[in-house]
């Protein structure tokens, strides 16, 4: 049976982002990529996100993992299915909502914190567990949920920085989600693509030293 996890291991990094147009969303997306994380989240609180997933994966195909965040209608998980996203992330567990996310066929994420909440995720069979904000916890609230579940895919967002990075996956992360740390809100209203670009740089180079 194929590892539907694979390419969400060996991307690491997943940005997730929010911009105020699709035009900017593009432009972020592409210093992300040459910074070298290759893992985008295209939120909906972007514009427009089905058209900013669809040109992105035109692009770039399967030099970058693709998908859709912040997904919290059934419709919403069509639309980014259809435009093509790898994966569907919703910042937390609705049982309807996962279901339909489950439907699409795509890999689906979704938010919990607590032990209670891992376990409504895992139970309605979601492929990876958004631990989010992880920021409250830290790499440690991750450890800790390790003891009751060991095998359990989960993914930290929020509070990853590069400086940390490495304790999130000493931790046990599959992966980790970076916002304003990556793809920084200020920078991108201000279109300082090279200031995005060389965060994502700061990312690729830890965790290519975590794996080093």
């Amino acid at each position: 049976m194929p590892d539907r996890l694979s390419r969400a291991r060996a991307t690491g990094v997943l940005a997730v982002l929010r911009a105020p147009s699709p035009d900017l969303a593009l432009e972020a997306s592409e210093a992300i990529i040459r910074g070298g994380v290759t893992g985008i989240e295209v939120t909906f609180s972007t514009p427009d996100a089905p058209a900013v997933i669809r040109e992105l994966i035109a692009r770039h195909g399967d030099a970058a993992y693709i998908g859709a965040g912040t997904v919290t209608t059934a419709e919403q998980a069509s639309l980014a299915a259809d435009a093509g996203a790898e994966f569907l992330v919703s910042p937390g567990t609705l049982p309807t909502l996962t279901r339909a996310m489950l439907d699409t066929g795509r890999v689906v994420m979704t938010g919990a914190m607590t032990p209670t909440e891992v376990m409504g995720a895992l139970e309605l069979g979601v492929d990876v567990v958004k631990i989010f904000p992880a920021s409250l916890g830290g790499p440690s609230y991750l450890g800790a949920l390790r003891g009751p579940f060991p095998d359990a895919p989960l993914m930290p967002t929020g509070g990853v920085s590069p400086d940390n990075l490495a304790d999130w996956f000493r931790a046990g992360a599959v992966a980790v989600g970076a916002g304003g740390d990556l793809a920084n809100g200020a920078s991108l209203k201000a279109s300082d693509w090279a200031d995005i670009e060389q965060r994502s740089a700061r990312f690729a180079a830890a965790l290519a030293a975590t794996r080093s």
